[in-house]
């Protein structure tokens, strides 16, 4: 696009946002080096990427000739997608931004200025204490800074002010001023506004800039805690309510939501307890905690790999699908690079490619984990070339017996037929709620009238139970399937407590005493228990 445009069409911001997500994704890496507040965890560009994918998948399926659906696409899909601190400002920014926009048919260099403003304040409104120095401020020197007669002119503007307020921020924090560097989201938000007049401009996208420092490195290893999320429908609180609720668990809080969703973020040492709490209260759709410590000593690593570059490559390496963050914690603690998705939400293609790249070894073997990833995680071994084996993991129990087979020194080929047996070994119980009434016919000829909401229980991806409790469940599935196991593992899903946890543990031990049972918190979303038998 190269023409001055005087006023911009619902179709042309979709295409706009699209390109500025590209040009984040081109910048993340650089974006995640800056990040060391509030923790130098190293993942604002990852997080505001990935809010900004979230985006993207809703623009590709609205109504792109109406305005309302486009702002609808941009603010919902932010909400959903939100990720880390960085994202959730980042989503309220642009659900403020298509507050002023929904109910125009185009957008002219006026509303586009109204817009950027009310994008700020909509950013500010959302943070219980804001600090500045952070993608606030910046944000404000973009709304100060808008102005001009056309789209394109209004952005440029806006782009000079944000700069000289990201060059600023060292001034305003600490962290920032010890460690020599300007805002991560700040910058982040910069490049978002760079890639829509990019855009609009008909620019092509910037190479890929060589990270050659990594801020978090001026600060020691240390106790972070966990960064917590959550996303929950059907709340029967207020937003207020659910903010005040979280409060007292920890720091960088931000509650937020639209459309019946609840959107939470928080840093907190009790990550576990915090979700049981919340989860009284509504439908916990989808929940993410990061040990930002870990997060921390990962990016080191990366930081210190050019000095390691002259050292042997591992024969493999390894990369699980997996969600629930006892879960990624086991799979991480087994040497495996993590890939964030599960059931209802799928990792892409791409995605898994990402991640098998991001491997320093000679290949990469790949862990699915779910039937509806196998397909994905195939088709990127294909495009990889023989880089990524596949092992055909169906569930996250037959990863974890997987994960348990992988050793680095030894070769994929080798590899990969005991990592699949080892996976055969063991069977999973799932217990999870029924998304609608139906009737189904068990693989033993049992017909399950099941009601909308009713607790199931599946064992290998099978439904085999179905009605009472999700501790019933459990224990009708072990009293069927039992052969003798000598280990059962229970991980609790976000609304259980240790409580919960240990009262399960204890009947179990109960009816089997020779078994030996582990009981874990952070379980997968959307699950009340994932239960292992070796």
């Amino acid at each position: 696009m190269s023409e001055v445009l005087r006023t911009l069409r619902p179709a042309d911001l979709a295409a706009m946002l699209r390109r500025a997500t590209d040009w984040l994704g081109v910048y993340k890496e650089q974006v995640n080096a800056l990040n060391v507040y509030p923790v130098p965890d190293g993942d604002t560009g990852t997080n505001m990427h990935l809010t900004m994918q979230s985006v993207r998948r809703e623009l590709d399926t609205c109504d792109q000739s109406s305005m309302a659906s486009v702002a609808r696409a941009i603010s919902y899909g932010a909400l959903l997608g939100a990720r880390g601190n960085s994202g959730v400002i980042l989503s309220q920014l642009l659900k403020g931004f298509t507050e002023v926009i929904k109910d125009t048919a185009v957008i002219d260099a006026r509303t586009l200025t109204l817009a950027l403003q009310a994008a700020q304040k909509s950013g500010y409104g959302a943070v219980m204490k804001p600090v500045e120095g952070t993608i606030l401020t910046v944000a404000r020197g973009v709304a100060e800074g808008a102005k001009g007669e056309t789209p394109d002119a209004v952005l440029e503007q806006s782009l000079f002010a944000g700069q000289a307020m990201l060059d600023r921020t060292p001034d305003m924090l600490p962290a920032l001023k010890q460690a020599g560097v300007v805002d991560s989201g700040g910058q982040g938000y910069l490049y978002l506004i760079q890639g829509m007049l990019g855009h609009l401009r008909g620019e092509a996208l910037p190479p890929e800039p060589e990270i050659t420092s990594y801020a978090q490195q001026q600060f020691e290893n240390e106790a972070f805690g966990f960064c917590t999320e959550f996303l929950m429908s059907e709340s029967t609180k207020p937003i207020e309510e659910i903010r005040e609720l979280v409060a007292p668990f920890g720091d960088s809080l931000l509650v937020v939501g639209a459309e019946g969703y609840v959107k939470g973020h928080i840093h907190t040492n009790q990550p576990d307890e915090l979700l049981a709490t919340v989860g009284r209260y509504g439908k916990m759709l989808k929940t993410k905690v990061e040990d930002m410590s870990e997060q921390h000593t990962e990016i080191l690593g990366m930081a210190g790999a050019a000095a390691r570059a002259e050292e042997e490559v591992p024969a493999s390496g390894l990369v699980a699908v997996a969600s629930g963050y006892g879960l990624v914690k086991l799979f991480r603690s087994l040497g495996a690079r993590i890939v964030s998705g599960g059931q209802t939400a799928n990792p892409s293609v791409q995605d898994i490619v990402d991640a098998v790249r991001s491997v320093s070894a000679e290949q990469v073997l790949v862990l699915p984990n779910n039937k509806n990833v196998l397909m994905a995680a195939q088709k990127a071994a294909e495009l990889l070339e023989g880089r990524a084996v596949v092992v055909p993991t169906r569930t996250l129990g037959q990863g974890m017996g997987a994960a348990l087979a992988f050793q680095a020194a030894e070769s994929a080929s080798d590899l990969a037929p005991l990592m699949e047996a080892a996976a055969g070994a063991v069977t999973t119980f799932e217990v999870t709620r029924a998304s609608r009434a139906t009737v189904i016919t068990t693989k033993d000829g049992r017909d399950l009238t099941i009601g909308d909401g009713d607790v199931i229980g599946l064992q290998d991806d099978e439904l085999v139970q179905a009605g009472g409790s999700p501790e019933d469940a459990v224990l009708e599935m072990l009293r069927a399937g039992y052969a003798e196991q000598e280990i059962v593992t229970l991980f609790g899903g976000p609304q259980k407590t240790k409580e919960d946890l240990g009262a399960l543990s204890a009947r179990i031990a109960e009816a089997y005493p020779n078994v030996e049972v582990e009981a874990h918190p952070g379980g997968p979303d959307l699950y009340d228990y994932l239960v292992t038998l070796e």
